[in-house]
Order: C-alpha cells, then structure tokens, then sequence
C-alpha cells in the first residue's frame, strides 16, 4: 500500500488531504498517470509539468521509484513574491 498526500492548490481540486493506493507502480510518474484517470478534477490536480513530488519527504522526480510502505506527496510548484 502506498500512502498519497495532497497539498496546496493540488489539496484543493482533488478535495482530499490523502489518500491509499493498493498496487503495483514502478515510479512516482506511474501513480500521477492512474490517479489521473479518475476524472477531471484528478487529471487538472495532478497535470505533469505543474506539480512536484517528494517521496517519503525527499523531493524526487516523477520517475524515481517507489516501493510499498512509501509516502508520496504531490503538490504544485511555490513562487515567492
């Protein structure tokens, strides 16, 4: 099982703080692309090239790998002003 959580603007579309995700994914970009199939909330949220990732807390890549157990966090990029 892999733990999921949402953040910032990413939070408010989906309209979940987090989520579990049974099955197998090879990286971070895996899970973007099934979560994204849900529907269109989903797929705006979690646009590739709008988001970043951290795996375990660790800010990845969408192709770095996961493993059962993990936390994956999605959530847009910041800009400071």
């Amino acid at each position: 099982m892999l733990h999921i959580l949402f953040f910032g603007q990413t939070r408010e579309i989906i309209g979940l703080d987090g989520i579990e995700v049974e099955g197998e994914f090879r990286s971070a970009e895996a899970i973007r692309r099934h979560l994204s199939l849900q529907g269109d909330k989903w797929e705006l949220a979690l646009e590739r090239g709008k988001l970043l990732v951290a795996i375990n807390q660790t800010l990845s890549s969408l192709e770095s790998a996961v493993k059962p157990g993990d936390e994956i966090a999605f959530f847009p990029p910041v800009t400071g002003g």
